[in-house]
């Protein structure tokens, strides 16, 4: 493709490392949100309303009686809900300036404690946005990519956790792979019942109780259904019917792709998808294998093409020397092709032990890339729910 073409001189190994798969990734900072500074937040002096008692508008009441105009009560809805919004000036709580706010003289937040507050205030947003989603059926998330060792499965875990924890649950991830993966190994918990057992099973599912025998309960409130040990290869039909039962009681599935697009298991896992995520290193091979799939389901058109047209990238930093050139060669790749959303997930040791995965032990930084993410992913979801009715492929 042209992609090649262009970026020889920056991945001039890429074409050789086909056969090659990374280990598990150890994930840039997330950007910290853009903040004013402290000199444009320092709160005004108080000023006496006396000063200005002639300049209140007045007007007279049907008594005759004068009656103080006021631009709040006059719209009772309108003016609280302005009232709500108005920004505070903060008062600093931490390091010295916080000890004076706290002995009664009032200074403004250092600019780091500035950044902190930017930066919850940005995830109060993110989590909102993902809280107050609905839609009128399931929907689903494809995360996937075919070169191995991208971090599929850490995206998948975490972001279906992510998608739980703020909306109390309903979320379900699951493996999709050809062969068993490492999803219920990254998870937590040890299921008695697995993947292969709802494969044998899916037809007599009835009811939540019995779907939950299936899976691996997660702190983040996700139920997790993968692999427990040797199974049959999954195949297209088998993920579309298993797919059925879980729509009946989650509100949200989270796929957990293997790394071949051409099999049938992934072909059922599109037929059945709403956002694709697309989870890429700072590398050659990862990058331009997203784009070979973007290419594949674009020609394949329909459903499969609308899916790569709303395609989301988490970019996943693994620890290792980052090269500014490649970093931004895969920004430009990856927006060339399509992607209109990056999200950078910083280092998190705990992804990079490629031990069981807990929410709560996620980094500040990661957690909120993450939510960041999860935020993207419910706009996503929304559009497509609002654009398609429940008419993808169903089980005869």
């Amino acid at each position: 493709m042209t992609e090649n073409v262009r970026t020889v001189h920056v991945f001039p190994g890429a074409s050789s490392a086909d056969e090659y798969t990374e280990d598990d990734f150890t994930p840039h900072d997330h950007p910290t949100p853009h903040v004013a500074p402290a000199s444009e937040l320092t709160a005004p002096e108080d000023v006496s309303t006396s000063e200005f008692a002639d300049e209140v508008p007045r007007s007279a009441d049907t008594d005759g009686s004068a009656a103080v105009r006021s631009s709040i009560f006059d719209n009772p809805a309108a003016g609280l809900t302005a009232a709500a919004h108005t920004p505070t000036v903060p008062a600093a709580t931490t390091g010295v300036r916080g000890l004076l706010s706290r002995l009664g003289i009032r200074m403004a937040p250092s600019a780091h404690e500035l950044a902190e507050l930017g930066r919850a205030d940005a995830r109060r947003q993110d989590e909102t946005v993902v809280r107050q989603a609905t839609w009128t059926r399931a929907v689903s998330v494809l995360v996937a990519n075919p070169k191995g060792g991208t971090g599929k499965t850490p995206t998948a875990l975490i972001l279906g956790g992510v998608l739980a924890s703020i909306r109390g649950g309903s979320v379900a991830v699951v493996e999709v792979a050809d062969d068993p993966g490492a999803l219920t190994f990254r998870a937590e918990g040890n299921p008695a019942l697995g993947l292969g057992d709802l494969m044998r099973d899916v037809d007599q599912i009835t009811n939540a109780g019995q779907l939950a025998g299936y899976t691996a309960p997660q702190t983040s409130f996700a139920a997790v259904i993968g692999s427990t040990g040797r199974r049959p290869r999954l195949t297209g039909e088998a993920v579309v019917d298993i797919s059925r039962v879980i729509d009946e009681f989650y509100a949200i599935r989270v796929m957990d792709s293997g790394n071949q697009p051409t099999s049938s298991a992934f072909q059922g896992a599109v037929s059945v998808a709403d956002a694709l995520v697309i989870p890429v290193m700072n590398a050659g091979d990862s990058t331009l294998e997203a784009i070979r799939l973007l290419t594949e389901l674009r020609a394949a058109g329909g459903p499969a093409a609308a899916l790569a047209n709303r395609a989301i990238a988490i970019r996943l930093i693994d620890g290792r020397p980052e090269n500014a050139a490649v970093t931004d060669e895969v920004t430009r790749l990856l927006t060339e092709a399509g992607i209109s959303t990056i999200h950078d997930i910083p280092y998190d040791r705990h992804i990079a032990e490629r031990g069981q995965i807990t929410l709560a032990t996620l980094t500040p930084a990661t957690a909120d890339a993450f939510t960041s993410a999860a935020a993207t992913v419910v706009k996503t979801l929304q559009t497509a729910a609002r654009t398609t009715t429940n008419t993808r492929k169903v089980s005869a």
